[in-house]
């Protein structure tokens, strides 16, 4: 499948950017990490590259008691926006997100073999969205939003058993706020993520509801390069006329570091700690930003 051969090319690229732009910053007086939280725009002629990779896995749900056999969903995601204007308040771009799941007990990365095994597994690129960030308010440049429009590309949702991705359009807009206090070492950043999902309502469990995630996000900087962080979050899915309603909330927390100039690491680890009509799981995730 070419979309398998997709997401390992962009990682040859992000590095090979790395090695080029890779410099000595000791006259750079502040870094990315720091100064271009999710809430802050780029420039006209920048580009803002980031690959997120999160791994999702279960043993446990609120649909069953005890154990059952592992799930894992893997996601990754591949955000590119350029900035448009001379007054960083315009942000245009697109999103494309792959999956990989695999069920019926197998090792969680299992998701990484993408063999398509009958009954077990599934995996391909699943949609694509045209997105835009802006600020709204001139005078308050930490705080902005993100609209994206996501564009199903699977065929069926579930297929032999196996879940794969959302059949149908989403609306999804994100409220970013960010607050550095005096001292320069703590930040607090907020958001405030809504999805509205619409289609045909036997095409998904999600079609014809509005799921809204807030989160709070709390960093240390050891230095500018470094950052420790822990983070709150709670989903709750709010039924349109789909007849399911769903929740949960997730605890965890991670790091960021700054490899260049222009290349950032991020870890992070949550755990879903209760929830209704929702896996019981925790998540892995992997990110790599480029701002160029």
């Amino acid at each position: 499948m070419k979309s398998i051969r997709i997401f390992p090319a962009v990682l040859g690229i992000i590095f090979s950017l790395q090695t080029a732009f890779s410099q000595d910053d000791v006259d750079q007086p502040t870094s990315n990490i720091l100064q271009y939280t999710p809430s802050k725009l780029i420039g006209k002629g920048q580009w803002d590259i980031k690959w997120f990779n999160n791994l999702y896995t279960e043993t446990e749900s609120t649909f069953v008691e005890g154990k059952q056999p592992r799930q894992t969903f893997f996601t990754s995601t591949l955000e590119v926006y350029t900035g448009v204007g001379s007054n960083k308040r315009w942000n245009l771009g697109a999103i494309l997100e792959f999956r990989s799941n695999v069920v019926g007990g197998r090792k969680a990365l299992d998701v990484f073999k993408f063999d398509g095994e009958t009954g077990t597994a599934r995996s391909g690129l699943t949609s694509i969205a045209p997105s835009v960030k802006f600020v709204p308010i001139a005078s308050l440049n930490n705080f902005s939003i993100q609209s994206s429009f996501f564009i199903p590309l699977v065929d069926n949702e579930t297929e032999d058993g196996v879940f794969l991705d959302q059949k149908g359009y989403i609306w999804q807009n994100r409220l970013f706020y960010d607050h550095t206090f005096a001292s320069g070492k703590w930040q607090l950043f907020s958001e405030l993520n809504s999805e509205l999902s619409f289609g045909d309502k036997e095409e998904s469990f999600a079609n014809n509801s509005l799921n809204l995630t807030p989160g709070l996000f709390l960093s240390y900087f050891p230095s500018t390069k470094f950052t420790v962080l822990a983070l709150i979050q709670h989903s709750q899915r709010i039924d349109l006329g789909n007849d399911f309603a769903q929740d949960f909330t997730a605890v965890g927390g991670g790091m960021k570091y700054q490899l260049t100039k222009e290349l950032n690491l991020e870890v992070l680890y949550t755990n879903f700690v209760r929830g209704n009509n929702t896996g019981l799981g925790e998540t892995f995730n992997l990110g790599l930003r480029a701002i160029l």
